[in-house]
Formats: structure tokens, sequence, C-alpha cells
């Protein structure tokens, strides 16, 4: 009898733990804002415009026999290149909300 008991009040404050922790986690999840609903925006001219820049250093660099920082260079062109990319790409591709 006195098992019983004892089992009863362990599950019980053990459930009830549960669910106030879990509560207490859910109630975090729907106030926290998500990371990528933070409103980023882009400059897609300044971003070509800058891997342009990069483009002619990593020429600039390669005529002077430095091949190792024009590689780096080009790679910096190639990432602002494709970051542009994408940022056109969520543009055109960035549908109205439903009650516009």
């Amino acid at each position: 009898m006195r098992t019983t008991t004892t089992a009863r009040r362990v599950l019980t404050s053990v459930l009830a733990t549960t669910l106030l922790a879990g509560g207490v986690l859910l109630g975090q999840t729907v106030t926290a804002e998500p990371a990528a609903a933070a409103k980023m925006t882009c400059n897609i001219t300044q971003l070509r415009h800058d891997a342009q820049k990069e483009r002619n250093r990593a020429a600039q660099l390669r005529g002077l026999g430095a091949h190792a920082e024009a590689r780096k260079a080009l790679a910096n062109a190639n990432a602002l290149e494709t970051r542009a990319r994408q940022c056109e790409d969520a543009e055109n591709n960035n549908k109205p909300p439903l009650w516009k």
C-alpha cells in the first residue's frame, strides 16, 4: 500500500514538472521572433559594382605575379556576384501578401 502511494506521488510530480517545462518552452517559441523574419535589404547595383572592382583588383594582382591574392580577390568577387544574384532572385520571386 505504501509503495503505491509513493509511486503515485512521484509520477504526479514528474508529470507536473514536464507539463510546466513544456509550457515554458512553448511560450518562449511562440514569442521569439524567427531569425529569418528579420528584414534584410540589398543594394544590387552596389554589390555588382564591388564585384567588378574586386575582379579588376584580381586582374591587377595577377599581372603583378601575386597569384594567391588574385585568387582570393576573384573568390570575393564571385561571392559578391552570387549575393547580388540571390537578392535579385528574391526581389523578383517575392509574392505580395494575400491581403494586398
